[in-house]
């Protein structure tokens, strides 16, 4: 069996090869998307280095989140006497300035793994400072700063650099003195770090003299951190007081757990390539058993058991899932850097991150790939143990007819599954402890696995669907091509499972790009409806950049600059600001409170002159908020109620205004708040974006922000354009994987039609044999692949249709419709065509100019 083997690798390697190549494809998207997850993870966990790493205790504002270890304190503490407690070695103030760092290329640099960047003070005493310079010098002068590595790497950034600095209130010029890491690492826990001198950024803060954010503290030799923090606990009151390595214990379970997070996102995602590859790879195997029969029959014949045939198949298919596992493994790095480049673009990076080479990023895939391939050969190889003796004298190559209700009984086992996705959709969406929480994501990964599981169950009815499409074609055939049209209806309807296996992979493939493009149709064109019925301003001055948490904020003061411009009659800014819904509570199910609720507060002086929402709502006073209606019905929240939110300086208490409607959800989509009530929740509320009307000509405006790097002045309809674009934060990862699941698809398309075309060279030579032409002969393939398109087609399209009707349905949202534009629908059907046609071209006119005699040697 051995030599058999050896023989059908010698014999079959083109066939092999292709079907090698698809498994090796599957295997790279699966090992690139395993090291992505590693990578993202040692990005998030592996920033663990805290500035607090030499300090033993911390004394904060009261009001201080004990459970947000990553906000910025709000408030002030004075050192008072604490330098006089016994214990006390070393004291030094801190303060953290949110910031933006304009890199050398003009763009902001974006924190790593989705964090912060903060401007904090050089601490000197080496006692409390953990900060190790490994070029320049330490900041002398107010307009200098040093930046830990992770800052000068991504901007383009060294010692000598000169930069800007995009504060809350204003820009500042500085240069860069200095390269600092933090226990070795580039970046720390809260993120990036640009670091001025006490005084600068002491003024930056907005601090009274003599007050701070923070203090750091130092114990005597002999003093533990408890004892200390006891010491101060009386002398400080009411500020809080609390161990250094309680905060760093936290920001490091807080990292592993978002690690965890992520690679938990990304192997979901990762499941559409493991799918793609055994549907692929099983259709493969499934022809080449096929193709074989009458050698695998001549094995039984001469007294092959069936444990031996099914051995050699998973043979096979073990060689094979060796190579290919190990040539995937090579792909995957270069996989893992088109998802680092993609989630880059969404503010996500991971560069920080080192390239994993350990035993799980390795080991894993290749079992993977090694596993799917056995998996996928399973079902081929117990058929090809089945073939009896007798179809070794078979010389034609119709399929024989099986039973109905095992395919039947299967698809229906198969569809019944789905329901462990889909099952889970509708609990979600009826939880009512998830009212008002964005449950687009789980819902829509659910969905997706269902569809994929519901694509299986339309793969093994597809044969039933052969014989009627393959009659209407070889009909409409032959009105065209006569005979040809009469020869591909009999080859077509004679064996509906070859045909039916290239329109699997082509149905895959079709669905992916429907279902995909129907969202995007639909998420675009309702964004760009609602945004222009909601803006009114005539001119928008925002931000070009992208950070973490979206685009780069404007500074403050942009709004003064923008109204003194002649012609400006109205310059409104929005501030936005993220708070905890404190009262009224949650609703519990079964005693769980579920997850804290958290609202997005957008800060605006006055909506009426640049934005048309619909509702209810007077003018906000401070101390009163509007609320979006969803959020009025999810919690109750009617107009005239008070509610208790924690802001940046604690809990605030707020009144209920009025409730509203921003149709667009791009400027105000939950709560509003007038510019006194924001100072309240968070002073330090970034600007992204000042809507302006009047007069003024764009130019005038771009001269007034000239010196913000990031600043651009849109007109409304491009406004409209690049904030529907910030909606989409994430789905370019998201494309990423269907466009790569969409090549594993359509090469395997690819590689069943090539093999089902080979499979027939008998054929094909015996029909030149009685007189066929080679025209006609071409004319058969076409016409078949004409049936595979339009099975496909129809396969597919009616997955992505069903797939984001159910995912509308579940969600109730309005931006996700069943809109299926006449051009998508031109460009799926000529794809596919297109597609199909390309792959049978070229094995048909091999096909055709098989020589007779070469032809009755064929299998």
């Amino acid at each position: 069996m051995w030599l058999i083997a050896r023989r059908s690798f010698a014999q079959d390697w083109a066939r092999l090869t292709a079907t090698m190549l698809a498994v090796l494809f599957s295997v790279g998207l699966m090992s690139g998307s395993l090291q992505f997850a590693l990578r993202a993870e040692a990005a998030v966990s592996g920033s663990d280095a805290s500035e607090y790493a030499r300090v033993d205790v911390l004394v904060q504002p009261r009001g201080t989140d004990p459970d947000d270890v990553f906000s910025v304190p709000q408030g002030e503490v004075r050192p008072g006497a604490i330098a006089s407690v016994p214990g006390v070695a070393a004291v030094a103030g801190d303060a953290a300035v949110p910031v933006t760092v304009v890199g050398a290329r003009g763009k902001p640099v974006t924190p790593p793994a989705g964090a912060a960047t903060a401007l904090r003070p050089w601490i000197p005493d080496a006692r409390l400072s953990a900060y190790h310079l490994v070029s320049g010098r330490a900041p002398a002068a107010d307009d200098e700063v040093a930046v830990v590595r992770h800052v000068a790497s991504a901007g383009g950034l060294h010692a000598g650099s000169a930069t800007t600095l995009l504060l809350p209130n204003s820009t500042q010029r500085v240069r860069v003195v200095g390269v600092v890491t933090v226990r070795g690492r580039g970046a720390v826990a809260s993120g990036d770090l640009i670091l001025g001198t006490p005084a600068a950024v002491h003024r930056a803060a907005g601090l009274r003299a003599g007050t701070w954010q923070g203090l750091w503290v130092k114990a005597a030799p002999g003093v533990t951190a408890a004892t200390l923090r006891d010491r101060l606990v009386p002398v400080m009151r009411p500020a809080v007081v609390r161990k250094a390595s309680d905060v760093r214990h936290r920001q490091s379970a807080e990292l592993q757990g978002a690690g965890a997070s992520i690679g938990g996102v990304i192997g979901m995602l990762a499941s559409v390539a493991v799918f793609t590859g055994l549907f692929v790879v099983a259709n493969a195997f499934g022809t080449l058993v096929r193709q074989r029969t009458r050698r695998l029959a001549l094995l039984s014949a001469i007294g092959a058991r069936p444990r031996q045939i099914r051995r050699l198949v998973r043979l096979e298919a073990l060689v094979l899932g060796v190579v290919a596992s190990a040539g995937g493994l090579l792909a995957g790095y270069g996989v893992s850097d088109v998802l680092t480049r993609l989630f880059a673009q969404d503010g996500f990076d991971i560069s920080a991150g080192e390239v994993q080479v350990g035993w799980v990023a390795l080991v894993f895939p290749f079992a993977a790939g090694v596993v799917t391939t056995q998996l996928a050969a399973w079902r081929p190889a117990r058929r090809a143990a089945r073939i009896a003796p007798i179809e070794a004298l078979r010389s034609s190559t119709a399929e024989a007819r099986g039973r109905i209700w095992p395919r039947l009984v299967g698809a229906l086992a198969i569809f019944g599954a789905s329901w462990m996705f889909f099952g889970p959709v509708f609990a979600v969406a009826n939880d009512p402890t998830s009212v008002g929480i964005d449950r687009t994501i789980p819902i829509a990964v659910l969905i997706l696995m269902g569809a994929m599981v519901c694509v299986s169950g339309l793969a093994v009815l597809a044969p039933f669907f052969v014989g009627p499409l393959g009659g209407l074609v070889g009909r409409l055939g032959m009105l065209i091509s006569g005979e040809s049209g009469r020869l591909a209806r009999a080859t077509i309807t004679r064996s509906p499972r070859r045909v039916s296996s290239a329109a699997a992979s082509l149905m895959l493939g079709v669905a992916l790009v429907a279902a995909t493009g129907l969202l995007i149709t639909s998420i675009h064109q309702r964004a760009n409806e609602a945004g222009r019925e909601t803006l009114a301003a005539d001119h928008v001055i925002a931000s070009s950049g992208r950070t973490s948490n979206g685009a780069a904020p404007l500074p403050g003061d942009t709004t003064s600059r923008v109204a003194r411009v002649p012609g400006v009659t109205s310059a409104v800014a929005l501030t936005r600001t993220e708070v905890q819904l404190v009262s009224p509570k949650t609703k519990v199910s079964d005693g769980d409170p579920g997850d804290p609720v958290f609202l997005d507060v957008t800060g605006v002086s006055d909506v009426r002159p640049v934005l048309r929402f619909g509702g209810h709502l007077p003018a906000l006073r401070p101390g009163e908020i509007g609320v979006a209606s969803p959020l009025v019905k999810a919690y109750g929240l009617r107009p005239g109620r008070r509610i208790v939110v924690h802001g940046a300086r604690g809990n605030v208490t707020l009144t209920v205004a009025g409730r509203y409607r921003d149709p667009s959800h791009l400027f105000a989509d939950q709560a509003l708040v007038a510019p006194a009530t924001m100072a309240m929740l968070d002073p330090g509320a970034s600007t992204s974006a000042v809507l302006v009307r009047g007069t003024a000509f764009a130019r005038d405006l771009t001269a007034a922000v000239a010196d913000v790097p990031v600043a651009r002045v849109y007109d409304p309809a491009g406004y409209v354009r690049i904030a529907v674009a910030s909606m989409e934060k994430g789905l370019r990862v998201i494309y990423g994987f269907i466009g790569m699941s969409l090549v594993i698809s359509l090469f395997g398309m690819a590689t069943t039609m090539s093999l089902s075309v080979f499979e027939r060279i008998r054929e094909f030579g015996m029909l030149g044999a009685v007189g066929t032409t080679v025209r006609q002969i071409r004319s058969i393939v076409r016409w078949e692949a004409a049936t595979v398109v339009l099975l496909g087609v129809l396969l597919g399209v009616a997955t992505s249709v069903g797939t984001v009707a159910l995912l509308h349905v579940a969600t109730g949202s309005s931006y996700i419709r069943v809109h299926l534009p006449w051009w998508l629908l031109a460009v799926v059907v000529g794809g596919a065509a297109a597609v199909t046609w390309a792959t049978s071209a070229l094995p048909a006119r091999r096909a055709a100019g098989v020589p007779v005699l070469e032809a009755a040697k064929a299998e």
